[in-house]
């Protein structure tokens, strides 16, 4: 298959579209590899490992028997008869065209911006990345996830808002998937205090989806990363999600989970967080609501530590850095809110914003975490301080 590729003028001139390293065979073996497998197929990642790109994907559509401690040949076989249904020249051809077409850059294990720590996915980790955007980003100083519920409440995009916003005007590069609900919080917040942000994509990156997220996927392609480990034109699926999973976990200083149901994608996440040793948070929430109990249950059974402040998270991995922190009490927008509420009667949202001249979405995030504290309480007609006998422990 490379022979073919090798000589083909109209493959050496989009691959320097997308490539600034001259390594045409390691390229094309490596994106042939991407186009043969499925995201973390071990197989091919123990031949890779073992005998490099090129000389395993001789190998994988070549036929022959392999000496390998890894692969037995019984295995090797099933793994074949995977790959030779997508062995095809001209796919390839396909992915660097559509790559070059939409300035989607190809990134290789060894390059200066190849984000090492994903190395620790062994076998599963991906043979090459697309990024559309700056890569340089996938090797920021800091890089935090942020996931949660696609159908998130008001309580938890409110939050994923509050903590993207914070840690993204700080220096912190904030991770997500693009989706509906937390991650589209979380990226849009990042944007919004002109940080940066980087959206891993299920499919191929010059595939936008949700097809809601058009114009948000656009934004972060402009200021920050849309990444992808499968070539352009592959739709996303069920296990295309699960998988881009295991990226955001690897790639990122801790995960943070800010809302999730009980069988949450964004358990998934957690749970490679987990394997891989990566910091875990969760954000609590009321126990009577449906879409915290994925967060409690990571509280419980995944040794998740409880996170209500941005200063939580970043002691999640370490990360001292100075800044205002939701909640924390050099944070003045705290001290407005308090100030615009009473002891003895409610107030609604709106009238907060009035009495402190913040907008009200800024108002609900910070009385969720002041809730959280037991500084203050929700009632039928508003919101009002707790008096200091009421305050919990």
């Amino acid at each position: 298959m490379i022979e073919s590729l090798r000589g083909d003028a109209a493959v050496r001139r989009s691959l320097r579209q997308v490539r600034l390293v001259d390594d045409l065979d390691e390229a094309l073996a490596r994106v042939s590899w991407s186009v043969l497998t499925e995201p973390g197929d071990g197989v091919a990642g123990a031949l890779i490992a073992e005998r490099g790109a090129v000389a395993s994907l001789g190998l994988a559509i070549g036929g022959g028997a392999v000496a390998s401690s890894e692969v037995s040949e019984r295995t090797l076989a099933e793994g074949r008869a995977r790959w030779m249904v997508r062995a095809d020249a001209r796919s390839v051809l396909d992915a660097i065209r559509a790559a070059a077409e939409v300035g989607a850059r190809l990134l290789l294990p060894g390059d200066d911006l190849w984000p090492r720590s994903l190395d620790d996915l062994g076998v599963h980790a991906p043979t090459v990345l697309w990024v559309r955007g700056d890569p340089a980003l996938l090797t920021a100083p800091s890089r935090v996830a942020i996931v949660g519920a696609r159908a998130a409440s008001g309580y938890g995009e409110m939050l994923a808002g509050d903590f993207a916003g914070e840690l993204a005007a700080s220096g912190t590069v904030v991770v997500s998937g693009g989706a509906y609900g937390i991650d589209g919080a979380a990226h849009r917040a990042a944007l919004g205090v002109s940080g940066k942000t980087v959206a891993f994509l299920a499919g191929g990156v010059d595939r936008a989806y949700p097809q809601g997220h058009q114009p948000l996927l656009r934004r972060i392609v402009e200021t920050g990363a849309v990444v992808s480990e499968v070539p352009c034109g592959t739709a996303p699926t069920k296990w295309r999600f699960l998988s881009r999973n295991r990226l955001i976990a690897a790639i990122s200083d801790a995960t943070v989970v800010v809302e999730a149901g009980w069988r949450s994608g964004s358990l998934n996440t957690a749970g490679h967080a987990a394997a891989l040793g990566r910091p875990l948070g969760a954000v609590p929430g009321p126990v009577t609501s449906a879409s915290s109990a994925g967060c409690h249950r990571l509280l419980r059974e995944y040794d998740a530590r409880c996170v209500t402040t941005t200063a939580e998270i970043r002691e999640l991995w370490g990360d001292a850095a100075p800044g205002t922190t939701v909640g924390g009490a050099t944070d003045p927008d705290r001290s407005r809110v308090l100030d615009a509420l009473s002891s003895r009667s409610a107030r609604p949202v709106l009238e907060l914003s009035r009495r402190s001249g913040l907008a009200p979405e800024r108002i609900g995030a910070l009385l969720g975490l002041l809730e959280l504290d037991g500084i203050v309480t929700r009632v039928e007609s508003g919101w009002r301080k707790r008096p200091d006998g009421e305050r919990r422990g």
